[in-house]
């Protein structure tokens, strides 16, 4: 008996220790398994943050993405067996304390996520004198589960399954470390050296060249909204930008003069075809010794007040480009360098003559300054300050935000910034060089809203008024086809803001240029695609955009051009209201059809069909249909041929009825149906129950007040549509001073209610006529007129 006593005693006592295994923190636990010391802290109740290192190990980490401090969150801790279990009225984690391997759930015990029990690894290297750590995490996946997101990548792929993939910043390629699943979760892997993302039938992982310790958050959103609105909590919301962002602009590589920059905006108002936005390119600042100097040296801008006034006469706006980095000669450049504010790696451009290939025997000189340093940053604004904003410029095309690094050596990511090695911080660099201007220009004034149009983006991004481009892509159909899922992927990472130059930058493949039929197709498929994108922005190098460049009124390509900017301004309520509920609502503006139709497995992976806003289907064309060869002799040639109509393939997603937005056809969910598509027409569908406001005819996006507006009913469903107004251009938003109506559409009965205005701000329209047209199947029925002031009317229709 004594001898089963001691036993039972020795039990006991194993018992306990194992039960003391862990600690409590305010948020969460620390424990150590495996000579691995694991803390988890619940940010909110819904995400939770991992963090790794080697037991003793000490170590400090400032996330430059993450903005969010912990939130207080009732959790309850229950340890049972080999497993530490906390649990919030949201989420479940489990920590194998055998493993060390941490895996979620929900609250009702459905697997979401789990790390390999494998277990992490840390290999310990000198990063440029530095002795920290590489670091490595393996996670499983269910075998079809789909996920979506690391950035802006050019495979194709909508799934970003089945891949290897080093994640480094990129001219075309804005890598983000986080991905989202269908199931309705995220994993934001918080390191910012270049990494190498695998995901294979053993493993999904992340391995990052540089790491004090392995740092990533979980959030549980339920569905992509609600993953996006996690991370959006974490890393930042997103500001307004102004209305006439959402205009169309135009560009390309570049105007070489003052004049001409004004001319285009001239012809466009003579034309009557609309236009909000202008963008001088490089250059303005004279040679490349004068590289980004941010003021206008180039005698051919002889009077640059003039030219912004002239520009702005016209009820257009001008956005300027400025870059990364700055030639020897710049004030820029010499006062940064003063402080050893400047890398030594090569960059663009890499000769002081503007020559094709540079020539070496003069180097231009030019540096990459260092956005890490705060100091820094302020040297850049004041210049960009004294030479630009105060002339009056709109906005920032920020060039090289990735940023340019050419000929790279293992020596140039030992380079020191003021956080430690370039290695260390190599893909946080846009949001650091970005970050800065819109402080700056935030902390200078808020009379306008900061518009930044920048070539690179990581994680947290969104909260800087940014909207990220692809970069120098050529001009294929093949290239076309890969900015669909390479814009959603990167708005699945919580970015919203995003386009793709229109028509492509380097037209490679064209030698004949715009006189190249297959071309100038592909031209006007990518714009038509660009009319639903969050910007709408024609450029390129090689040949002029301009829409005169494509031919005149009557001819079916500039005819189908015209279209689709009026078509755009006209969609412009629609948009502006997206854009709030993106600001206000966590939403998105470019939606992957899994967001809205999970439950149909058909949708997950389609990477050439998308949702913008809610309502509307859109399935650009992305192969030539128009273009014949036609040999001539021993010549062949490139031919337009509109003799005939083609078709597209289109899948409606089930689940709703749909329209078609041309014809007002109704067609049912679940199915592939086959669209005429003539050049000017693209399919384009709206989901039953949507309400669609139509706004005027304009030449500009502020022409007109909405004050007479055209309300689309689409029959078949119950829907609603918030309304949304303030003065399209100040931070006044952030006070309250903005206008929502709310607007319900209840089917059965046919009845539409305009609800109660809710708020105000200086100016606002007292009354309004909303002409209320309901669509159903291949009808449209009489206008009938309202009067609204502000108080709730219904209308039977």
């Amino acid at each position: 008996m004594k001898k089963i006593f001691l036993s039972f005693s020795f039990l006991l006592l194993a018992i306990q220790l194992y039960a003391q295994s862990f600690d409590k923190t305010t948020s969460g636990i620390t424990t150590n398994i495996n000579g691995v010391a694991i803390e988890i802290q619940f940010y909110n109740a819904s995400t939770v943050r991992i963090l790794k290192a080697p037991q003793g190990y000490s170590y400090t980490k400032k996330s430059l993405s993450v903005i969010a401090e912990p939130q207080p969150v009732d959790f309850a801790i229950k340890q049972n067996g080999d497993h530490i279990r906390l649990k919030s009225h949201a989420i479940q984690v489990d920590v194998n304390t055998t493993s060390g391997a941490v895996s979620f759930f929900t609250t009702g015990g459905q697997a979401l996520f789990t790390e390999k029990d494998s277990g992490p690894q840390f290999t310990a290297v000198n990063d440029a004198g530095v002795n920290t750590f590489k670091v490595y995490q393996p996670f499983v996946l269910d075998a079809d589960e789909a996920i979506y997101g690391l950035g802006q990548l050019q495979n194709g792929k909508m799934v970003q399954r089945n891949m290897r993939k080093y994640l480094i910043q990129g001219n075309t390629e804005d890598v983000i470390t986080f991905f989202q699943s269908v199931k309705g979760y995220g994993v934001f892997w918080d390191n910012y050296s270049p990494t190498l993302f695998l995901d294979n039938e053993k493993e999904t992982s992340f391995d990052s060249e540089v790491g004090d310790c392995i740092d990533y958050y979980f959030m549980y959103g339920k569905n992509a909204d609600g993953v996006i609105a996690q991370m959006r909590s974490l890393t930042g919301e997103v500001p307004m930008f102004p209305l006439w962002t959402y205009g169309y602009w135009q560009s390309k590589e570049r105007y070489k003069t003052q004049n001409e920059i004004v001319g285009v905006v001239q012809k466009y108002r003579e034309l009557g075809v609309p236009l909000d936005g202008i963008i001088q390119d490089w250059q303005y600042w004279g040679n490349n010794y004068l590289w980004n100097a941010m003021e206008f040296l180039n005698g051919e801008f002889y009077n640059p007040q003039k030219m912004l006034n002239d520009i702005h006469g016209m009820n257009a706006h001008m956005v300027i480009s400025i870059w990364s980095s700055f030639g020897p000669h710049t004030k820029p450049y010499k006062a940064l360098n003063e402080k050893g504010m400047l890398f030594n790696f090569k960059t663009w451009p890499q000769a002081g003559t503007d020559t094709w290939p540079p020539n070496p025997d003069y180097p231009s000189g030019v540096r990459v300054y260092d956005p890490y340093h705060p100091e820094a940053r302020d040297i850049y604004w004041k210049h960009l300050n004294q030479g630009l904003f105060s002339l009056g410029v709109d906005g920032w095309w920020m060039d090289s935000t990735e940023p340019d690094h050419l000929d790279q050596q293992a020596e140039d990511m030992d380079t020191q910034t003021y956080l430690g090695s370039f290695r260390k911080v190599r893909n946080a660099y846009p949001l650091m060089t970005v970050g800065g201007v819109y402080d700056h220009q935030r902390a200078t004034s808020s009379d306008k809203r900061v518009f930044i149009l920048t070539r690179s983006a990581f994680a947290g991004q969104q909260r800087y008024g940014s909207n990220t481009w692809t970069g120098d892509v050529v001009s294929t159909w093949e290239v076309l086809g890969k900015q669909i899922p390479a814009g959603l992927n990167f708005s699945l990472c919580g970015i919203p803001h995003w386009n793709s130059d229109i028509g492509g930058f380097f037209l490679w493949e064209y030698p004949r240029k715009l006189n190249d039929p297959d071309y100038r197709e592909l031209y006007t498929r990518w714009l038509q695609f660009g009319t639903f994108t969050p910007m709408m922005r024609s450029h390129g190098a090689d040949a002029p955009r301009e829409i005169y460049q494509f031919g005149a009124k009557g001819q079916p390509v500039y005819d189908a051009i015209e279209k689709f900017i009026h078509l755009r301004y006209s969609l412009l309520p629609y948009i502006y209201s997206t854009s709030w509920e993106v600001s206000a609502h966590q939403s998105s503006m470019i939606r992957a059809l899994f967001m809205d139709f999970a439950s149909d497995k058909k949708v997950w992976d389609i990477n050439d069909q998308y949702m913008f806003g809610k309502s509307l289907l859109v399935c650009p064309v992305i192969e030539p249909m128009y273009t014949q060869v036609q040999v001539n002799g021993k010549d062949s040639i490139r031919v337009e041929d509109f003799s005939s109509i083609k078709s597209s393939k289109v899948y409606l997603p089930e689940g709703c009825d749909w329209y078609d937005f041309w014809t007002h056809e109704k067609q049912t969910g679940g199915q592939t149906i086959n669209k005429e598509t003539p050049i000017d027409i693209i399919p384009l569908y709206v989901r039953a129950g949507s309400i669609l406001p139509i706004g005027p005819k304009v030449q500009y996006a502020t022409e007109k007040k909405w004050d007479d507006m055209e309300l689309r009913i689409y029959k078949g469903a119950n829907g609603s549509f918030t309304f949304y107004e303030d003065e399209f251009d100040n931070y006044n938003y952030e006070q309250g001073k903005y206008t929502e109506i709310p607007v319900t559409w209840k089917d059965s009965s046919n009845t539409l209610t305009i609800g109660n205005r809710k708020g105000q701000y200086k100016g606002m329209l007292q009354q309004r006529k909303f002409r209320l047209v309901l669509i159903e199947p291949g009808s449209v029925n009489p206008m009938k007129e309202v009067v609204y002031t502000g108080k709730s009317i219904t209308v039977k229709l």
